[in-house]
């Protein structure tokens, strides 16, 4: 299993620069308005995060966001299906719906479009560069640091669980 890696980062950098978002919290909605998407808000049943609509009828994407969900879990569907959009030349419709979706590569986590649009969206709303720049202020975090983790989630509009997945896979979360 290849995930892009780097090349997922360099996108999600290019991003950011040519939108001039030099800090968090990143303005997912008008970064995926840029790139030429439509963000629609709707309540859909609870366990579809959002979805993707490649082909709609107005000849822009739709990303559809379950307005149900708490707005930082709804900034990072936005910014997975974002991901989808600039990743992933697949369906005409993705929906994410992990109850319906669920397969085997789904439970075992190697369904490699979702890592990296996951890869993608943490990319996005918590880059590295910005993590680093406030990390400067933090020192070292370890598991135990929960209120730090918390703070930097509510600067980056967050939840705490992405924030500590992102610290522990760029190295900056000691066990």
């Amino acid at each position: 299993m290849i995930v892009r890696r780097k090349y997922i980062r360099d996108l999600a950098v290019k991003l950011l620069a040519a939108s001039k978002i030099r800090g968090p919290a990143v303005p997912i909605e008008s970064v995926a308005r840029e790139v030429g998407a439509i963000v629609n808000k709707r309540k859909v049943e609870k366990n579809v995060s959002g979805f993707l609509f490649r082909n709609a009828p107005q000849g822009k994407p739709i990303i559809g966001v379950n307005f149900a969900h708490h707005p930082n879990r709804q900034r990072f569907t936005i910014a997975h299906e974002l991901g989808h959009l600039l990743l992933h030349a697949s369906d005409a419709v993705h929906v994410d719906d992990p109850v319906k979706n669920r397969d085997e590569r789904s439970s075992q986590g190697t369904d490699v479009q979702e890592i990296e649009s996951n890869l993608f969206a943490a990319e996005l709303l918590m880059p590295a560069k910005f993590l680093a720049d406030d990390l400067r202020h933090f020192g070292a975090l370890n598991l135990l640091d929960e209120q730090k983790v918390e703070m930097l989630a509510d600067r980056y509009q967050v939840s705490t669980q992405a924030m500590a997945v992102r610290l522990n896979s760029l190295g900056h979360l000691a066990t």
